[in-house]
């Protein structure tokens, strides 16, 4: 039996890229530990996400805001909000099995208690 299931691709937000709107999606993955928002471009770094930090290509500023609100809402708690670039989160979960440190990690895991978001 699989460890998660995915559900329906969310719409959160867009980002101008030269005269492209792209809209930035994001998966609601169901884990052993609750709800796990995998946010993908719409939150590209921890910091975008924990302290309202806008990315620099942002389209819409206002959109942006919201968006963080409906990922922290979808999601069981801040630390089952995932961002789509950040190398922290490699350091904050446990690497999927032995060998695969700084590689791949299991997000149904619990972050590390150092290294939670808080």
């Amino acid at each position: 039996m699989p460890l998660i299931w995915i559900f329906p691709v969310l719409v959160v937000g867009g980002v101008l890229t030269g005269s492209l709107l792209v809209w930035l999606k994001t998966c609601l993955v169901k884990t052993r530990r609750g709800h796990v928002v995998l946010a993908a471009d719409a939150s590209h770094l921890y910091a975008h996400i924990e302290s309202g930090r806008i990315f620099p290509l942002t389209y819409n500023v206002q959109e942006v805001v919201e968006g963080y609100a409906t990922l922290r809402k979808l999601a069981t708690s801040r630390d089952h909000v995932v961002p789509g670039h950040d190398p922290l989160v490699l350091a904050r979960y446990p690497a999927a099995k032995p060998g695969l440190e700084g590689w791949v990690v299991r997000l149904d895991a619990e972050p590390r208690p150092d290294r939670a978001s808080g």
